[in-house]
């Protein structure tokens, strides 16, 4: 049996750290480790991983992509998996990922994003962040999507591939501050397809809660244009501000 680790990438995560992490230690079978990296954090995240059986690593620098590349570097598992820390998955994570990349033709895969709030379903932005899946490769990238298999996954999808690709390929771009997974799946389709699962994770609507439904989707969407288009990612990361 193949054994999968897990990535968690942190910055200042107190409120929905030991959700997911509780999350987590619930799977069966249960993952080989989770890996937290941590970018500095000033409030509770790091007292809250002490909680649990993981391993935590504090990286010298901030960025999703450099936090994630250092946990795979230390992730002895044969399957990566990256989890955002305000995101749930299901119980079966484990057998999932293991079932699909038994399919050598598949290198990357991920799961439906359902966005949720204490008491909202995003249903509108979940749908959305479905269909970008495909529609985004297929406008940008129709060659690859055609006869490639390329589907563009983003973070709160919960990716996953071989530890061996992932390497193979160079790893998350550590210069990229934002859309360092549809990178990281352009580079992965040299290696099999990037598949779209028919199970869901649920991830915080936090972002679209500050900004609102209507002015978070257009963001998301003016960035995947652009980036499309081949706009830097540093110039695209002044419309995507952090918000916790």
């Amino acid at each position: 049996m193949a054994s999968l680790s897990i990535i968690i990438p942190t910055l200042n995560e107190e409120e929905c750290l030991g959700r997911t992490l509780s999350c987590l230690s619930s799977l069966e079978p249960p993952a080989q480790e989770i890996i937290i990296v941590d970018g500095g954090s000033q409030d509770k995240t790091l007292s809250i991983a002490d909680d649990y059986d993981i391993t935590l690593i504090t990286s010298s620098s901030q960025g999703r992509a450099i936090q994630m590349n250092q946990g795979a570097r230390v992730a002895t598992g044969d399957y990566l998996c990256f989890v955002h820390a305000d995101t749930l998955v299901p119980v079966d994570l484990v057998t999932v990922i293991e079932k699909t990349l038994n399919h050598q033709h598949i290198a990357c895969g991920g799961f439906i994003s359902l966005m949720k709030g204490p008491q909202t379903t995003r249903w509108g932005t979940s749908l959305h962040n479905y269909l970008k899946t495909y529609y985004a490769p297929l406008l940008f990238r129709p060659h690859l999507f055609f006869f490639k298999g390329l589907r563009l996954l983003f973070g709160d999808q919960v990716m996953f591939c071989r530890r061996a690709d992932f390497w193979q390929c160079g790893g998350f771009d550590s210069n990229l501050p934002i859309m360092e997974d549809a990178d990281l799946c352009l580079k992965l389709v040299a290696y099999g397809k990037i598949c779209l699962l028919n199970h869901v994770v649920e991830s915080s609507d936090r972002r679209v809660a500050k900004l609102g439904a209507l002015k978070a989707n257009l963001i998301y969407l003016w960035i995947g244009i652009l980036w499309g288009l081949g706009v830097s990612a540093s110039y695209l990361k002044q419309f995507y501000a952090e918000i916790r």
